[in-house]
């Protein structure tokens, strides 16, 4: 059973995880951030708006993560050892060991959500619950549909800018990030919350552009190959599909996945983008707390 308060916990490679759990109650949730290479803050609130259902909340920066510990991955025996679905997925198993969750709730944003959906399948015997958080079963989609979406929100020439910046691998432009900017407002962070920025970048950014690339809307890393279509169905456990309704997530591969999961809700904010926790609070966690209600009192129906 957790404890509340910060904790750093230890990992069999010698490395450090920072962690920190709050709220009292049976009912435990363990959180995953996205990115990859983001960092816990848009969880610090769980606690307090799952309160009134009894719920203890548990958060963790990943290896490489804003408070935990950041190997060196200019060695690339670090960046082979680390920066791989195999060891983030049993990394999760060993903060849950740690942690001794059992019976419990993952939740997974973006990145997370597809850490949540690779424990699902093989960890899926300590879930009570599985909340899959704006991400989708395989990268290709994704991709089709960021494109539409910039090509929506942006003038013509914009696109065909940044197109031609991506064929030449000159995405540090300011020209070129002002429009990722405009993209990010539009689709990723709508509310833009004063509580969670800072005055330096908190990106794990070797892990990031190591999995994603430069930015959210292209994809040149490992993440391009993310395809468990096949695999989906075999997530057994409850689970709640929550997405942003003006999102880079495509809903249409939501729908697809919540009909082929055989135990799987879908839910959609109004007016929330990727971090639909924050751009619509009150909706998100309303979607929430009806899950994890329904889940415990046996009556959860896809």
């Amino acid at each position: 059973m957790a404890e509340n308060g910060t904790h750093i916990i230890t990992l069999e490679n010698g490395y450090h995880l920072w962690t920190h759990t709050d709220g009292t109650g049976d009912i435990k949730l363990l959180t995953l951030h996205g990115g990859p290479g983001g960092n816990h803050e848009y969880y610090e609130n769980f606690a307090d708006k799952l309160a009134p259902i009894g719920v203890q909340v548990s958060m963790y920066d990943q290896l490489g993560s804003w408070y935990s510990d950041q190997p060196d991955f200019n060695q690339k025996a670090n960046r082979d050892r680390f920066l791989t679905y195999d060891y983030y997925l049993d990394e999760v198993e060993e903060v849950r060991q740690k942690l001794g969750l059992d019976n419990f709730y993952l939740i997974g944003q973006s990145w997370g959500g597809a850490l949540t959906m690779l424990y699902a399948l093989k960890y899926g015997q300590h879930l009570k619950g599985a909340i899959i958080s704006s991400m989708v079963d395989n990268i290709d989609e994704y991709v089709t549909h960021i494109n539409q979406v910039r090509e929506e929100a942006l003038p013509a020439d914009a696109v065909a800018y940044m197109q031609d910046c991506e064929n030449r691998n000159d995405l540090d432009n300011e020209r070129y990030q002002g429009y990722v900017d405009i993209l990010n407002k539009g689709y990723v962070d709508r509310k833009q919350p004063p509580a969670i920025s800072h005055l330096v970048d908190t990106t794990a950014t070797p892990v990031y552009n190591d999995f994603q690339g430069n930015n959210e809307f292209v994809v040149t890393g490992k993440l391009k190959s993310w395809d468990i279509r096949d695999q989906i169905k075999n997530i057994k456990v409850p689970t709640l599909l929550t997405f942003g309704e003006h999102e880079t997530m495509p809903l249409a591969t939501a729908k697809r996945m919540a009909e082929q999961m055989p135990n799987a809700r879908l839910v959609t904010t109004p007016n929330g983008g990727h971090h639909h926790m924050i751009d619509n609070a009150p909706v998100y966690f309303e979607h929430l707390t009806q899950f994890i209600q329904d889940v415990e009192a046996g009556t959860f129906k896809p």
